[in-house]
């Protein structure tokens, strides 16, 4: 292509341009530029690769890849890396205290690379569950031309003749527990449950924001639902790359395609594929970086009135895959925008509006994994919102599968997610109450743990709908079941949830959406006047760090004021 720049009003301008620049060039020199690379603009390439997880292993080709695009654009391709912490890896230990904190990591470091060389257009990478978030959370800060691409799902596995997941192996550990499982049986499937490449398959939490992507606008259309070994996942880099180069010259920035009513339709996907609740924290940090107010209780609201219209696991039958041979985001968009749920008019990567991209697409009625709008799985959506006296700062629920949705029962508590797992181990959780575990949020964990390990061992009991679970951490997309994450105010803020004791009857109405404490507000002002916040082991480091400024979890547990204190926008320098 011939695309001209003109370098004088990009910040790449600051290290090319000018004879006070000459050191600076003479880096550029030395990795194999000439002049005219030089006078190009210069296009992050940022990717979340590495081998921790197989969610990550494709990103860095992925991203080298999409430099051609950029090359063919007109750009001149920076690539660097970013780290993950692979939720799945980390989860049901210490290590899950890190993983919330990475989104923060990765959105921080992103930004720091991006500002320190002078990028002028950025196109992001990212795998594993914070990765997604993190990276269009830079986008949206730094306000530079943008688009992310996700590295696409793993492809399911099988075991005796049906697909399975990771969280099959996840609930066959609480079968095993419970003495219904031989440990063979156990070691035949976790060796089977993962073949390959790409991020967990069911729509948990990395596809669940995979959707946000495209229905936010910041992907290409249905390019992040196609498995990560697929071919075509070469040519979407690639794509990437030469659709940057147009936004770059037409100036079309995240800001621009991030609007409101751009995060009321990414929330309306989440609640329509049944997705799962960590978007309802990651929106609203999302939103902060636009300098959009999108709370936990604005994206609640929206899913009160979208109806669940895709059958995937947990709580359904399909995985990435088959949503993605069923036509992807934009064939469940297609639906969504015929029975007037979806906003039109909002930009989008491709230069045109959400509805031009949609017109493009005909619905296809053979497909089984998208319901008509019309004839929805369920009227209303696959996570809800609740508040209460257990709650006043709001909580959240995954809904999606389950026949049960009120719970009434006496409380067990634990102070800590290892007390909770070895008890539901040891066949200590009694049917019919309410599990709480507290001292978990972004501050008291710190880092908001996600409690797979333990409803995932309740699920395999055969425990998962007997009981309930409250927490003031977090749920992975991949739990299912009667479990309730997000409550604040957290314990260590002194929350409701700081002061409940065993015994306390507690009642959930997800139809409703309320969850309450039945105890006298006599009794909970005893309890608050001996009640003192529990320490935890992280008195340094980034953990520290991070429990210093983190946020409320209803705001998106953020450690930083978003764009409405900003007093000037990196794009602009």
């Amino acid at each position: 292509m011939n695309r001209k720049f003109d370098k004088s009003k990009l910040p790449s301008r600051h290290v090319s341009v000018g004879p006070e620049r000459a050191p600076h060039r003479s880096y550029y020199y030395a990795m194999g530029l000439d002049e005219d690379d030089i006078a190009r603009p210069f296009v992050a390439v940022a990717s979340a690769g590495n081998d921790s997880a197989p969610c990550n292993t494709t990103l860095n080709a992925q991203a080298d890849i999409c430099r051609q695009g950029v090359e063919t654009g007109g750009g001149m391709p920076r690539r660097f890396n970013t780290i993950t912490v692979t939720d799945g890896i980390a989860m049901g230990h210490q290590g899950m205290k890190s993983s919330l904190v990475s989104r923060e990591v990765i959105a921080d470091s992103v930004e720091l690379s991006v500002r320190g060389h002078c990028y002028d257009a950025l196109v992001g990478f990212a795998g594993c569950d914070k990765s997604l978030p993190g990276m269009m959370m830079a986008m949206l800060r730094l306000n530079v031309p943008s688009i992310f691409v996700y590295g696409g799902s793993i492809l399911p596995g099988t075991y005796q003749g049906e697909d399975v997941t990771v969280v099959d192996v996840f609930e066959k550990v609480g079968q095993h527990a419970a003495g219904n499982c031989p440990l063979q049986e156990l070691i035949a499937l976790e060796k089977v449950a993962c073949p390959g490449h790409g991020a967990c398959g069911g729509q948990f939490t990395a596809n669940t924001m995979a959707c946000v992507g495209e229905a936010i606008g910041l992907s290409l259309p249905n390019s992040n639902m196609a498995p990560a070994p697929y071919r075509s996942r070469e040519e979407i880099a690639k794509a990437a790359g030469e659709q940057v180069m147009a936004l770059l010259e037409t100036n079309l920035r995240p800001r621009d395609i991030c609007t409101r009513e751009a995060f009321e339709n990414a929330a309306r996907v989440v609640a329509a594929t049944g997705g799962s609740t960590n978007a309802a924290l990651h929106l609203p940090a999302m939103a902060g970086e636009a300098g959009i107010d999108f709370d936990l209780f604005d994206v609640a609201e929206i899913f009160k009135t979208t109806p669940y219209i895709a059958d995937l696991k947990p709580g359904g039958k399909y995985v990435a895959k088959d949503m993605h041979e069923a036509g992807g985001v934009y064939m469940l968009m297609k639906t969504m925008m015929d029975g007037g749920l979806l906003h039109r008019d909002c930009m989008t990567v491709t230069g045109k509006t959400l509805g031009e991209n949609i017109d493009e697409i005909t619905w296809n009625p053979d497909q089984k994994v998208i319901y008509d709008v019309k004839t929805p799985i369920t009227p209303t959506g696959g996570v809800v919102g609740l508040r209460g006296t257990l709650a006043p700062d709001g909580a959240i629920v995954k809904v999606a599968g389950m026949d049960r949705l009120q719970f009434t029962g006496p409380a067990q508590v634990f102070e800590c997610e290892e007390d909770a797992f070895a008890a539901v181990e040891k066949r200590e959780i009694n049917e019919g109450s309410v599990i709480v575990i507290r001292n978990e949020g972004p501050k008291g964990g710190p880092g908001m743990r996600e409690m797979l390990s333990t409803t995932a061992a309740l699920y395999g009991q055969g425990m998962g709908e007997k009981v309930a679970l409250i927490t003031d951490g977090r749920f992975s997309g991949a739990t299912r079941g009667f479990c309730i994450g997000h409550v604040g105010p957290e314990a260590a803020a002194g929350g409701p949830i700081a002061l409940v004791h065993d015994g306390d009857v507690i009642t959930i109405d997800a139809e409703a959406g309320t969850i309450d404490l039945q105890v006298s507000e006599d009794e909970l002002e005893k309890r608050r006047e001996t009640w003192k916040p529990q320490e935890n082991d992280y008195a340094s480091g980034a953990l520290w760090r991070y429990a210093q400024n983190v946020g409320a979890a209803h705001e998106g547990a953020v450690t930083h004021p978003g764009a409405k204190a900003e007093k000037h926008v990196y794009a602009d320098i």
